[in-house]
């Protein structure tokens, strides 16, 4: 805890001030919010139910959507509340969801670099694939996106708290967003900007350039591919993680690689849905659920666990 903080309740401004436009958008990030438990949780338990899909793309897929719901729930949930009711939220509850959303976040992208990777494996090498990304090797990843993007989204958070916060306690934001809690700071807090470029650094701008090295390689593979049948599914397969990548990282450099000084409110808030509450909706539909192989294994568990049972 920050012991030079005075301040002990903040105020979340929100999106809107009109009571209308806060119903709406109430009920568009509801449907958001249930899509993503939904879409995430089914790609879930196909993953796990079907034995043909216990591969390390599938694998992957499954962590990210696991990511997904944690990090949507970190945010959504609050957001619901703050649209109806206003109420205040306790600054340390405004630290618990800003560091809980951090290591999602930081993880996940760390998560999206290691899975274009599997991607340049799988169609570039595609005969030692399952030699070269084993199972202890997916795990071994896995767990390596989960312990840096924890220690990352801890450096920010350590250096975060050690502001004084004794201005006001009125947030423009419609979460507790990093920079939104560091424009709240009385003091010096160029040193913690310099810890946040750091860290977007390694969260955000090299995974994106590992992403871009893996697809680079991957567009080279698929042209050499002589069937045009094969160069269509190696490239519908990769174009979608591309997609989320594009809009995720896009949005997340263009908030945390500039001074929060020059950051305007109304353009980070709107960015901030971009990559907190839409891919994590977008991507269970992008990946998996228009993939064939998902929908066969979801007829599959279906009919097997839910059919069978009404027996």
């Amino acid at each position: 805890m920050n012991r030079t903080s005075s301040i002990t309740v903040i105020l979340l401004v929100g999106l809107s001030e009109d009571i209308y436009v806060r119903m709406v958008l109430f009920v568009i990030f509801y449907l958001i919010y249930f899509s993503t438990l939904i879409g995430n949780t089914i790609l879930i338990i196909v993953s796990i139910c079907d034995p043909r899909l216990h591969t390390p793309m599938y694998f992957f897929l499954a962590n990210l959507s696991f990511i997904d719901v944690c990090y949507s729930s970190a945010i959504v949930p609050n957001m619901l509340g703050q649209l109806i009711t206003r109420k205040r939220m306790t600054f340390h509850a405004c630290q618990a969801q800003l560091y809980t959303f951090m290591i999602f976040a930081c993880t996940e992208t760390l998560l999206l670099s290691v899975m274009a990777y599997d991607r340049f494996v799988s169609i570039s090498f595609a005969l030692r694939y399952n030699e070269i990304m084993s199972k202890l090797v997916c795990i071994k990843l896995m767990a390596c996106c989960w312990i840096c993007g924890s220690l990352l989204a801890t450096m920010d958070f350590v250096f975060t708290l050690k502001l004084p916060f004794c201005g006001h306690n009125v947030v423009d934001h419609f979460f507790c967003e990093l920079n939104a809690i560091i424009k709240m700071a009385c003091g010096d807090t160029f040193s913690t900007e310099m810890v946040i470029f750091i860290v977007g650094v390694l969260a955000i701008l090299f995974p994106a350039v590992v992403i871009l090295f893996s697809y680079t390689r991957i567009v080279v593979t698929i042209v050499g591919i002589r069937s045009s049948e094969g160069r269509y599914k190696a490239f519908s397969t990769c174009a979608s993680h591309l997609i989320v990548v594009i809009m995720g990282s896009g949005a997340a450099i263009f908030m945390y690689m500039k001074p929060v000084s020059k950051s305007s409110e109304n353009q980070e808030k709107y960015f901030s849905v971009l990559y907190t509450v839409m891919p994590s909706v977008m991507n269970p539909i992008i990946y998996s659920l228009r993939n064939n192989e998902v929908k066969r294994a979801l007829k599959k568990v279906t009919r097997t666990y839910i059919f069978r049972s009404k027996k």
